[in-house]
Formats: structure tokens, sequence, C-alpha cells
């Protein structure tokens, strides 16, 4: 067994917390389907889900305590995810 590996704990508590912010999010986002924010509605909704989807990146897949490349990895797809969205928008509007 290699002894460099470290194990990091993280306590309850902070899960506990995660899934507050998890679930206001979510009521959030639905509470917001029932505004009329008119062209806005979809991007007030990737908004909500990219926060969502960071939190659980960050916390349930342990990204905060890995390596920082892979977190820099990450982003760098999720710039790449951004972009496309936001191309297909342009083509969306522009048609």
């Amino acid at each position: 067994m290699d002894n460099s590996q470290h194990t990091h704990i993280v306590k309850y508590k902070t899960f506990a917390w995660v899934l507050l912010i998890l679930l206001i999010f979510t009521f959030s986002s639905v509470a917001i389907t029932q505004l009329e924010l008119g062209v806005y509605s979809v991007t007030a909704a990737l908004v909500f889900a990219s926060i969502k989807s960071v939190i659980v990146l960050m916390y349930f897949m342990h990204l905060k305590f890995d390596k920082k490349f892979y977190a820099i990895m990450m982003a760098g797809i999720v710039l790449l995810l951004a972009s496309v969205i936001f191309v297909t928008f342009l083509d969306y509007l522009y048609r």
C-alpha cells in the first residue's frame, strides 16, 4: 500500500449544508419558472443548473479536495460546454 495517499474526512454537517443549499436552488429554479421572464427564462434556468452542478462537483465528487489540475480540466470542459450553448442560442436568435 502506498503511504503517499492521504484521505480527507468531510463532516456530515458539511453535507447537510450542501444538501440545504441544493434544495434552496432547486426550489428557486422551480419558482423562477412561475415568473414571466420572456427570453431570459431559459438563461435563468441554466444559471441555476450550473450553480447546482458546480456544488455537486465540488463536494459530492470531491473535486474540492483533489489536485488543482482536475479542477482546471473541469473548468475547461465547462467553458467548452458554455460556449457551445452560447453559439446554439446565437443560431436560434438569428435564424
